[in-house]
């Protein structure tokens, strides 16, 4: 069935006015987005095309045509984006933006979960474990099933987590994972088979969930029982979903299933941005969306108001080699501006001085160096421009590294916390256990054997500790004893508490103490914010924060950093200038995807990514005569994804010793 449209001259069924000035925000393409009705919809919004400001309209349309906002669910991949697009929502409806139901698919499968779990015999009080726990429990099943003393080599923990997740993320079984992506590793798949039921079983155990179980579950929950998928695809009558491109094959399962009642689910992607396949997002479902929900309506954004045409012109002309493609092109209206240019310099040390000294200039010239970003395809293709940088004074900021959540000083505090929350989290017992003096790995491992079944394991572990003797553990369960008189405090006043007992173990454990201090500050400030310890455990799980309270502050202080950033770190951001590193044939696309026309599609989309988050100025720059051992060969062409592009759309210039030469129009 074809969607109603309204005409965004015609008047509401529901309501004759409005006091939303739609035509004074909206182009046409967007407004045709916005006053569409029921049904399915697939929305293409191109780079910089206002994707956000159309979903912010759709859903306050919505709710102005009398949709309850409470029947409105809008996934986007991160809570921060949702918050954000409700309260832009809240500006033109007032509170009633308050009631829709907002959230990433994980964050929305741990609250019907927790809710509804019991329907497949999961209990309520579950606990999410983020990926360094996951990995934890399968390095102690995989050395407690003897997996360590096999004479051949064995995959290490975290290449162990990653096999199970894409078995989840792209509906295949083990076996089919190994075979394709880790065939050295085939003679253990008995093993490995036999490895992931142990962690499926021990989770169930523990009442520990992963990532990847909250869609699992979730999944297997509207599959529990007719009447409760009906009830749950009534309750959210509309659904909006953000950044369509990014899904895998299960969330694209549980979508059809939400919406199995009505039908109306609003898609919003960009299918030349859909570059996460190593993570389990497939280019599929974007394209099969039509066919997925018969009778959908595709409306195309394709007005960008990021960047200058002859910019949109090179990502226009590069992207339409796709194989497969909804053949948009990005228009602007900002006609005039500086050509793309081609830079092509003698080796790599040449490439990292032309990029340093055009910074340069372009800070002189007034640009900031926030507004100005180098991208790379792998992160240490920056190593030698970060030392160039260094040189010249150049301050950066890289993005990447490790999350705040990560870290173990803040794993540590917080375990205190969730053994509150989950008496039968093992894995946090033995965290907690294992930074006691005198309690090694066996000692730990006999300790939660049995904490993990008693009623007051405070009670216990007093008990046990003067059994042993041992001043740490005594002083630890009365800790313990402590925080589990105060389960009904807010989560500060427990998270204080546990900080007081946990911060002369840091000083001791730690030489840089001061800076993990204020990684612990800042999840106080954070804390602060809930009344509910299950909610904030599980916020921190599902949205953690991505900088620590030192890097936080160092920004505060001075933002005026030049960015180095990989490309998929850089999706959904934008700066006025951009230069793009290792523009080399066999570097991007890699001499490892040239094989597979798979992978060197997604390479394509990945130099689209990169090229239209430039405004202003765009900087290809590439070195010759690298020799490259994989290939065997001197890479010395640009990337072939230029061979096709007009020589009117690119300048080229030449970098010799420094020295810059301008050649006009590209000979590529």
């Amino acid at each position: 069935m074809k969607p109603y449209i309204l005409s965004p001259n015609s008047e509401s069924p529901l309501h004759s006015t409005s006091c939303i000035d739609y035509k004074g925000a909206l182009n046409a393409a967007q407004l045709e987005v916005v006053f569409a009705f029921d049904g399915p919809l697939l929305v293409i919004a191109g780079a910089g095309s206002g994707k956000t400001q159309t979903l912010v309209y759709r859903v306050a349309r919505l709710i102005e045509q009398g949709v309850h906002p409470s029947h409105i669910l809008l996934l986007t991949f991160t809570r921060r984006a949702a918050q954000e697009m409700l309260q832009r929502v809240g500006l033109l409806v007032g509170g009633r933006s308050e009631q829709v139901r907002g959230g990433t698919f994980h964050s929305v499968g741990n609250i019907l979960l927790r809710r509804y779990g019991q329907a497949i015999g999961l209990d309520s009080s579950f606990t999410i474990m983020d990926r360094s726990d996951a990995e934890d429990v399968i390095h102690l099943l995989r050395t407690e099933y003897g997996l360590h003393e096999k004479k051949r080599r064995v995959p290490r923990k975290n290449t162990i987590a990653e096999m199970f997740s894409k078995t989840v993320n792209t509906l295949r079984t083990l076996d089919d994972v190994i075979l394709d992506n880790y065939a050295h590793f085939v003679e253990l798949i008995d093993d490995l088979r036999h490895l992931q039921k142990a962690y499926q079983n021990y989770k169930a155990k523990h009442l520990l969930v992963d990532f990847d179980d909250l869609l699992v579950k979730l999944d297997e929950l509207l599959d529990s029982g007719r009447e409760l998928q009906e009830e749950l695809s009534k309750a959210f009558r509309y659904i909006l979903v953000d950044e369509y491109q990014d899904t895998n094959f299960l969330q694209a399962r549980i979508l059809q299933k939400l919406a199995s009642a009505h039908n109306n689910i609003m898609a919003v992607g960009d299918e030349a941005q859909s570059i996460y396949s190593f993570r389990g997002a497939t280019f599929r479902n974007i394209m099969d969306f039509p066919n997925q929900f018969p009778g959908t309506h595709v409306i195309k954004l394709e007005e960008n108001y990021r960047s200058t045409q002859p910019i949109l012109n090179l990502a226009n002309e590069v992207i339409c080699g796709a194989e497969e493609s909804y053949g948009k092109r990005l228009f602007s209206r900002r006609i005039e501006g500086a050509m793309p240019v081609l830079v092509r310099a003698e080796d790599e040390n040449s490439q990292s001085r032309f990029v340093a000294q055009r910074i340069f200039e372009l800070r002189e010239e007034g640009t900031a160096l926030n507004d100005i970003a180098v991208l790379v395809r792998s992160s240490y293709q920056a190593f030698d421009l970060e030392i160039e940088l260094g040189k010249r004074g150049l301050p950066f900021i890289k993005r990447g590294g490790m999350r705040l959540m990560e870290t173990a000083h803040v794993k540590d505090l917080l375990a205190h916390l969730r053994v509150v929350e989950n008496p039968h989290d093992a894995v946090s017992w033995n965290r907690i256990l294992m930074l006691i003096e005198g309690i090694g790995p066996k000692k730990s491992a006999q300790i939660v054997s049995q904490v993990v079944h008693e009623a007051t394991p405070g009670r216990w572990l007093v008990e046990l500790a003067q059994r042993m003797r041992s001043t740490g553990l005594a002083e630890f369960a009365g800790c313990m004893e402590r925080l589990n008189e105060m389960t009904a405090s807010a989560p500060a006043d427990l998270l204080s508490l546990a900080s007081t007992y946990y911060l002369p173990i840091l000083k001791q454990r730690y030489d840089d103490y001061p800076k993990r201090i204020r990684d612990l500050d800042h999840i106080q400030m954070i804390s602060m914010r809930y009344d509910l310890l299950q909610v904030f455990l599980s916020d921190l799980a599902l949205d953690p924060p991505n900088e620590s309270g030192a890097e936080s502050e160092d920004e505060l202080v001075d933002n005026e950093r030049l960015v180095l950033s990989t490309i998929h770190s850089a999706k959904g951001l934008e700066w006025s200038c951009v230069f793009l590193l290792w523009l080399l044939d066999g570097k991007f696309p890699s001499s490892y995807s040239i094989f597979s026309n798979h992978e060197l599609e997604e390479e394509r989309r990945l130099f689209y990514v990169a090229m239209t988050r430039a405004k202003h100025l765009l900087y290809l720059n590439y070195p010759i005569n690298i020799y490259d051992r994989q290939a065997g060969a001197v890479l010395s062409r640009p990337s072939r994804f230029l061979d096709n592009v007009s020589t009117t759309l690119l300048d080229s210039w030449v970098v010799v010793d420094g020295i810059t030469s301008e050649h006009g129009n590209s000979d590529v």
